[in-house]
């Protein structure tokens, strides 16, 4: 194995020149564990000088971890839950935060989404330009928006999924406008929710909780001002494969550890890959490192089963979505010093 074959470090926990492969990014779950319970106590307490933290609860694994690690650093009297289904939500979401909320023994709170969606006019906005592609769209009918495979090679574009009371499905390329238009219309749903957290966090003198992964946090698989917004972000540095030891050392439920990752934002059931990313997470998480470690593509392929052309293709919709990224990250831009 030479050198170029080896994989380097910048997680602590991980032995710097391991041979590229999955086991590349395991990591000492309860040292990690410790060290962001400590950073997180001293942020919160001190830098930000807030009494608490206030986290979304999606009964997914991100703000599962998040919560579990907020309540490692700060007492579960100290971190207060939020649930905030609307309209689209799966019923699972709801069940599943509840149960964790109960096993971390945190105060949690029910927070209806839909009423505000639907004063914002976000289902009308949405469903009109749902309408302009598929013009019998209509009440009782459901939806997903998917792109196209990026293995597959050609353009990145996206597809509208519907489907009738009946069952009938149809899938029609979106044009630009209508894509747009659908998904800012969607994204009122996370704008809102991040609303309440702080609102609940201005109440209580707490602080908002971020819940991204390191993957998403570099690909730009958030709203920005929405589920973007955070005080602090406890696993923004770790690959989503790296959230899932820790949710096994934290205790998380076994459902919520084997709960497929997803939007929960649609009607229909979507996935995160068939939304965004090109592969399933831990792929995704391995060439996201592969890329950044310089791990030639011809020694990542085999490992994570494809083409060294496939490789390359992924690593190409990983700069184009940080180029994308770069907005969503950016901070407001000023005419002159502002203090």
């Amino acid at each position: 194995m030479t050198l170029s074959a080896m994989a380097g470090t910048d997680r602590p926990g991980v032995p710097p020149q391991r041979p590229f492969g999955p086991d590349v990014l395991a990591i000492d779950a309860a040292a990690e564990t410790a060290r962001i319970a400590e950073l997180v106590r001293t942020q919160v307490l001190r830098t930000l000088r807030r009494r608490g933290a206030v986290v979304g609860l999606s009964g997914g694994i991100d703000s599962s971890v998040t919560a579990a690690l907020c309540v490692r650093a700060l007492g579960p009297d100290k971190v207060l839950g939020l649930f905030m289904p609307e309209k689209d939500s799966e019923d699972d979401s709801l069940r599943l935060g509840r149960m964790l909320a109960e096993q971390l023994g945190i105060k949690a709170v029910v927070e209806d989404i839909a009423p505000a969606l639907e004063a914002a006019g976000c289902y009308r906005r949405r469903d009109a330009f749902i309408r302009s592609v598929v013009p019998e769209f209509e009440a009782g009918w459901s939806c997903k928006v998917t792109i196209a495979d990026v293995l597959g090679g050609g353009y990145h574009l996206s597809s509208l999924v519907v489907q009738s009371p009946g069952g009938e499905q149809r899938t029609v390329r979106l044009p630009l406008e209508a894509y747009l238009g659908i998904v800012a219309a969607t994204n009122m749903k996370q704008r809102t929710r991040k609303q309440l957290e702080y609102y609940h966090a201005d109440r209580l003198g707490f602080a908002v909780a971020g819940t991204p992964n390191r993957l998403e946090h570099d690909q730009g698989f958030f709203v920005k001002n929405g589920d973007g917004a955070a005080d602090f972000k406890p696993i923004a540095h770790l690959f989503k494969t790296q959230v899932y030891q820790l949710a096994e050392h934290l205790g998380i439920p076994e459902e919520i550890r084997r709960r497929p990752p997803t939007t929960d934002t649609w009607s229909l059931p979507q996935t995160q890959e068939e939304f965004y990313f090109s592969l399933p997470y831990d792929r995704m998480d391995l060439c996201l490192y592969a890329l950044d470690h310089a791990v030639p593509a011809d020694v990542a392929a085999p490992a994570l089963g494809l083409s060294v052309e496939q490789i390359e293709q992924v690593w190409r919709d990983i700069a184009a979505k940080r180029r994308v990224s770069v907005y969503l990250h950016a901070a407001p831009l000023l005419a002159g010093p502002a203090g």
